[in-house]
């Protein structure tokens, strides 16, 4: 028997607005792309995060498909591999959920920052920093 992944993510009760003005400041489209922005920001800092610090469920809550639409293999598969667990792992949604909060406190310290941002030139900048330090 196959078991079941996770079907909810909630955000911290934090990161409910945070997300929504992130939404509007990036103006990348809809609170999950933001959301998703925020999962791989967060992985791309390559910190294994603390299961025993996880924040709050109280706030936004998505599903699994609103969330990550047809891609949802590809971001648990990132996560999984992050730390080196498999995909039906009990508390791989909890690593999701960490990380997507991270993420959005990440980002919001950065867009508070640089009150001129826009949301694509932000990701293009990030894309390159990321590509020169593949290099």
């Amino acid at each position: 028997k196959k078991k079941k992944m996770f079907t909810h993510i909630r955000t911290s009760k934090e990161n409910k607005e945070v997300v929504s003005q992130l939404t509007r400041k990036l103006n990348l489209g809809t609170e999950n792309y933001v959301s998703r922005i925020a999962l791989t920001y967060s992985l791309s800092k390559d910190r294994v995060l603390d299961i025993k610090n996880i924040q709050n469920s109280s706030g936004k809550e998505y599903s699994n498909k609103v969330l990550f639409g047809d891609y949802i293999d590809y971001y648990v598969g990132m996560v999984a591999l992050h730390y080196g667990i498999h995909v039906s792992d009990k508390d791989l949604g909890k690593y999701v959920k960490m990380h997507i909060d991270d993420g959005l406190s990440l980002l919001n310290d950065e867009v508070a920052s640089n009150s001129n941002i826009d949301g694509f030139d932000f990701l293009v900048e990030k894309i390159e920093n990321s590509l020169i330090s593949i290099n």
